[in-house]
């Protein structure tokens, strides 16, 4: 995956049912794997956002993305990122891994505004995945 954008910003989007409605996404992951896979090949490269569900398909939620980024932060190694928006409606979990990611010495923000998504695959929608 050869991050390839131009002069966009280079956004990725953790969420398994969510697009964004104006496609600003250059990378969407539908799981915690994918969104480390996709952090891993953009590494030492500004992420300008990174947007973060909480609860993903089954028992996948974001954590392990958390987990990764709290990890590189502490060896020295920390994701360049501008802000980090966690937009779960997940309130709990949502605050919770904000905090992690400040403590860690990351931007990161809660995001409220639900009318910035559609479902994923909707008509008219077309697909930001990389």
């Amino acid at each position: 995956m050869s991050p390839e954008v131009g002069n966009r910003p280079l956004i990725l989007l953790l969420d398994d049912t969510r697009d964004f409605k104006d496609g600003r996404a250059n990378y969407v992951a539908r799981t915690s794997a994918d969104a480390i896979a996709l952090l891993d090949s953009l590494s030492g490269q500004l992420l300008d956002e990174l947007w973060l569900d909480y609860d993903l398909t089954g028992d996948d939620t974001a954590q392990p993305v958390v987990q990764h980024l709290v990890n590189l932060a502490a060896i020295g190694n920390r994701q360049p990122v501008g802000v980090v928006w966690v937009h779960s409606s997940n309130i709990r979990h949502g605050h919770r891994i904000t905090a992690e990611l400040v403590a860690a010495g990351y931007p990161a923000r809660r995001s409220y505004a639900a009318n910035l998504f559609i479902r994923a695959g909707s008509a008219g929608h077309s697909e930001a995945t990389r």
